[in-house]
């Protein structure tokens, strides 16, 4: 066999031998594990549970399936009003103890002296990093209505927020070796998300931070996932009904509950998950296509929302 002939062979080997690890990988973490499966105690890893932007959407969500399992309940966000209605509504429900904290995420550093105050003294043994901003309506970086605010906004929430959350939470779980992070980030972190540029590069921080986060403490017994949805029928997406691709909360958190334990990085959602591998396969087959297909979906959603009356871009 030729030179030529060895090193094709070789190379040709090392794809099927990626091609084949990816498939399975994607397999047992969006099909295998997650169904059949064991599911982690995640009482097991302490008596409270702390979740942000916990009074709306996905964080409510989580809170109430994570008390359904026993835990206690911090909820972290913004309305105290909201705060214990929801508190109030889970430890009726789910007879477990709850604790509210009022923050506005937007706000400066000293929010966090507050929440290390609120938490103090307690087993926090999974922490949901869910609080997000986006814009109102998707658009150019430059029509984006009080821009140099949005900016500061979406970081302080999306951004900031995380690490610090973190930084007051893992040692304890690390002191006990034993803790579980969800931080959420989005579909848009890992697909072309033209006209929510700040809002996609906000949360594919979010998935960049738990990527590295767990390759870090994973040996200290921490589990680390980033998780990466699609639509979800909430109202940061102004979707009131669900669908099979826009689920519910309750029906989109059990699905990513699941798959604890099975993957650092998921959709949580298996539409979500074919979604991703449709997106990411055309912007590496024809990458020109694919951010023209993004540009004009959102533009289209953008264009709607003006002729309705209920947004007003910038002028720049």
């Amino acid at each position: 066999m030729s030179c030529c002939g060895t090193v094709s062979t070789i190379c040709a080997f090392i794809v099927s031998v990626q091609l084949f690890c990816g498939v399975f990988r994607w397999i047992y973490e969006n099909l295998l594990g997650p169904r059949f499966g064991k599911s982690i105690d995640f009482k097991s890893y302490g008596k409270w549970a702390l979740v942000t932007g916990a009074t709306d959407g996905i964080g409510k969500e989580y809170a109430h399936q994570l008390a359904q399992k026993g835990l206690n309940i911090i909820l972290v966000s913004r309305t105290l009003s909201k705060l214990e209605t929801v508190a109030k509504e889970i430890a009726e429900k789910y007879n477990v103890d709850t604790a509210v904290i009022a923050v506005d995420f937007t706000s400066g550093p000293e929010i966090f002296d507050k929440i290390k105050d609120g938490v103090k003294d307690k087993e926090i043994g999974v922490l949901v990093n869910n609080v997000g901003l986006s814009y109102a309506t998707p658009d150019f970086f430059l029509s984006i209505p009080d821009r140099e605010k949005m900016i500061q906004d979406i970081v302080r929430c999306n951004i900031t927020s995380m690490p610090m959350m973190c930084s007051i939470v893992l040692p304890q779980m690390v002191q006990r070796k034993r803790g579980v992070v969800i931080n959420i980030s989005s579909l848009s972190a890992v697909i072309p998300a033209s006209n929510l540029t700040i809002y996609s590069a906000s949360k594919a921080f979010a998935d960049k931070f738990s990527e590295d986060l767990s390759a870090e403490y994973e040996h200290s017994g921490i589990i680390v996932q980033s998780v990466c949805p699609g639509f979800v029928a909430t109202n940061m997406t102004k979707m009131k009904r669900g669908s099979f691709m826009a689920p519910l909360p309750k029906q989109f958190v059990a699905s990513a509950l699941a798959t604890v334990g099975f993957a650092g990085h998921t959709t949580g959602y298996l539409p979500h998950a074919g979604l991703k591998f449709g997106a990411q396969l055309l912007n590496y087959i024809a990458p020109s296509l694919s951010r023209s297909i993004t540009l004009k979906t959102m533009m289209n959603v953008r264009n709607r929302q003006i002729k309705r009356g209920q947004y007003t871009p910038a002028t720049n």
